[in-house]
C-alpha cells in the first residue's frame, strides 16, 4: 500500500514540475513552437536514464522509494521519458523488432488515438 500511496504523492509532484516548468519556458520563450513541453520531454529523459541506472545499480534503495520517483514523479513529470527508457529496455535487451514496433506504434498509434479523440468530440459537440 505504501508503494501505491508514494507513486501518487510523487505523480501529483511531477505534474506540478511539468505544469510550472514548461509553462515557464514556453512564456520565457515567446516561441509558437510548444519548447516548453519539448524542454520537459528531453529533461525527463535524460533524469529517467540517471536515476533509473543509479537507482537500480550503484545506489540501491528501496523499491517503494524507487517506484515513487521513477514511475511517480518522473512519469508525472513526462510519460515520454518513460516510453523513452522502455525503448532502451528493450533495445538493450537485443529485442530490435520489438523496439521499432514499440516506436512507430507508440507514435502513430498515438497520434491517431489523438485525432479521433479530437474527431469524436467535433462529431458529438460539432465545431
Amino acid at each position: 500500500m505504501l508503494r501505491w500511496i508514494l507513486i501518487f504523492i510523487g505523480g501529483g509532484a511531477g505534474s506540478l514540475l511539468r505544469y510550472a516548468l514548461a509553462g515557464s519556458i514556453q512564456r520565457f520563450s515567446n516561441a509558437d513552437f510548444p519548447v516548453g513541453t519539448l524542454a520537459v520531454n528531453v529533461a525527463g529523459c535524460g533524469a529517467i536514464g540517471f536515476l533509473a541506472s543509479l537507482l537500480t545499480g550503484p545506489v540501491l534503495i528501496r523499491e517503494e522509494y524507487r517506484l515513487a520517483i521513477v514511475v511517480g514523479v518522473l512519469g508525472g513529470f513526462t510519460t515520454f521519458s518513460s516510453y523513452s527508457w522502455e525503448t532502451l529496455s528493450l533495445l538493450g535487451d537485443g529485442q530490435k523488432l520489438l523496439a521499432l514496433s514499440y516506436i512507430v506504434l507508440s507514435n502513430v498509434v498515438g497520434i491517431g488515438a489523438a485525432l479521433v479523440g479530437t474527431r469524436v468530440t467535433l462529431w458529438i459537440y460539432g465545431t
